[in-house]
């Protein structure tokens, strides 16, 4: 959530910013600042009234002491009116406070400068490349295919039991999951991440905290029993493990890492782009999540690119980095860069890693802070990301590893598997 310090003192660059999103949020800008400023004059003439009140008390009680007491239940009946307009001023405050934050979740953060202005994926701007391209044996295929020929997924028996995007991994299938698992986490806390084992399943406020609701209710499942979400990501519940924390600036920077299912309730829609393991609505992710001190984030969210690049690297899938324009921005980010891997069998690029900078954004509906050097409370900055998202790997690599006879598994992850083909 935006700062109302922020956008008073900077109105003219947030308006600007979101116009990088395609938002003309001029006119809810000055909502902002208007219902800001009727909160501030509202809580001013509260304070002089209950200053009023507490002056009077008192002098009520010094006339009852002098035996002035009818003079003094004069200035009581003056005090039961000054309690009445308390009481409405009071209503009339938390209405605006009540408006101004519901005005606030709905928008989104300011995109960092070096964001480009763009509208969809098309947009995005490509910052790095690396791997070569196999060229893959005649009759190669796409992933779903090869998954059936060797019968290490089955899409069918997942729709059976659930439905569509709820797979069922078989066999060396589900090993060489558990293996990418197991290497994503050993990587991360190589790298100095705190491996954590989170809820899968969050309340209402921390959907809010991450900035996941109200944004993004419709694509979450919803348990109504109980109001809680099945998680669209570890970040909701690792980010939410500080949340109402006041930190020392000593303890920073905080790295945790976690593996998860992830649920989506992505909207359907047909073709290859979204066959097989491209889109589902239950899949396995490990995420890399870090609080910084505000001067370092930005060389913390380099850090968290290079570490993902290291991983693919070892993995020795082609892959490319993107900048994302504003219209193709998440609503919490300030940055984010996106991974690709390129699926040789599909011809396309898949993503599969997206590491975001959220700046102040999430710590601030989190209350998320740290006491500097100053000895002021000061907010932190959070940033996330995917170390790696499991679906679209494992189909880069079931595509781009396919020989004659069988599937090659990466040198790296054979300790993992205990076998080195499928």
């Amino acid at each position: 959530m935006l700062q109302v310090p922020f956008i008073r003192e900077n109105k003219e660059l947030v308006i600007e910013r979101l116009a990088k999103r395609n938002i003309d949020a001029e006119q809810s800008i000055n909502d902002v600042i208007t219902l800001d400023e009727d909160r501030r004059n509202l809580q001013a003439t509260l304070d002089n009234l209950k200053a009023e009140s507490n002056s009077i008390s008192k002098e009520i009680g010094n006339l009852f002491k002098a035996g002035k007491a009818q003079e003094a239940n004069a200035l009581k009946e003056k005090t039961t009116q000054l309690k009445e307009d308390t009481k409405q001023l009071e209503q009339e405050l938390n209405d605006k406070a009540d408006a101004l934050n519901a005005l606030l979740y709905q928008l989104p953060n300011v995109p960092h400068q070096s964001v480009p202005k763009g509208n969809t994926d098309e947009d995005n701007e490509e910052v790095y490349r690396e791997g070569d391209i196999p060229k893959l044996i005649d009759g190669a295929l796409p992933h779903w295919e090869l998954a059936k020929k060797y019968d290490i997924i089955d899409f069918e028996l997942g729709n059976k039991i659930t439905g569509a995007g709820f797979p069922v991994y078989k066999g060396k299938g589900a090993r060489l999951q558990r293996a990418l698992i197991a290497y994503f986490l050993d990587k991360n806390t190589e790298a100095g991440y705190t491996e954590f084992q989170l809820p899968h399943l969050v309340n209402e406020a921390s959907g809010f905290g991450t900035g996941q609701l109200p944004d993004k209710e419709g694509q979450m499942y919803h348990v109504t029993g109980d109001n809680l979400y099945l998680i669209p990501t570890a970040e909701v519940p690792g980010t939410n493990l500080f949340r109402d924390t006041l930190l020392n600036e000593s303890d920073l920077p905080i790295g945790i890492t976690g593996y998860t299912p992830c649920f989506r309730r992505e909207a359907g829609s047909y073709g290859a782009h979204v066959r097989g393991l491209n889109r589902l609505h239950q899949f396995d992710k490990v995420e890399i999540l870090r609080v910084e001190h505000p001067e370092r984030s930005y060389t913390a969210l380099d850090e968290m690119v290079e570490h993902v690049k290291t991983i693919l690297k070892e993995l020795k899938l082609p892959y490319r980095i993107l900048r994302l324009c504003g219209g193709d921005l998440g609503f919490t980010s300030a940055l984010t860069y996106d991974f690709e891997v390129f699926s040789t069998a599909q011809d396309r690029w898949l993503e599969i890693s997206s590491v975001s900078n959220f700046e102040t954004f999430q710590a601030n509906r989190l209350k998320l802070r740290f006491k500097n050097s100053e000895g002021k409370n000061e907010l932190a900055h959070t940033l996330n990301g995917s170390s790696l998202a499991l679906p679209r790997v494992l189909a880069g690599i079931l595509e781009n590893y396919q020989t004659e006879d069988g599937i090659k598994i990466p040198d790296v992850l054979v300790p993992y598997t205990g076998f080195d083909k499928i």
